[in-house]
């Protein structure tokens, strides 16, 4: 129940009712990540191209695509990763969630919320005020 009720009222996590309804009808899964993410492929778009949609595990979250999944959903390969003997590549990194909001999210020096303190204005500067 509590999933259908998060499928129902909510677009973020995993799939909404639409989305499993369209997936049931016209979709044919392709493969999955390592993350659980599992990818599907449908009927051609307007285009002629067709149709590739991802059903993320957990929080639908862009950046948690693989490398070589994303080049397939993308059209930039026509074999998925699950159908050839995909390797990443040594340059590529594994994935690292958005931080902004945490503890660990990136502080530049200067930043209030770096905690040190600014530098001392070099007097080069001068501030404006209105009317000036």
């Amino acid at each position: 129940m509590k999933t259908f009720l998060l499928q129902f009222f909510t677009w973020w996590n995993s799939q909404t009712i639409g989305t499993r309804v369209f997936t049931w009808r016209k979709g044919t899964k392709v493969g999955e990540d390592e993350f659980g993410n599992v990818y599907y492929e449908g009927t051609q778009d307007s285009e002629g191209r067709t149709r590739r949609w991802v059903i993320y595990k957990g929080y639908a979250e862009a950046s948690a695509i693989p490398a070589g999944w994303h080049g397939w959903i993308h059209h930039r390969a026509e074999t998925p990763p699950s159908r050839e003997n995909y390797k990443a590549h040594a340059w590529e990194k594994t994935h690292q969630p958005n931080l902004t909001g945490s503890a660990a999210a990136y502080r530049p020096k200067g930043s209030i919320a770096h905690g040190d303190n600014r530098p001392v204005v070099t007097g080069d500067y001068d501030a404006w005020t209105p009317g000036s």
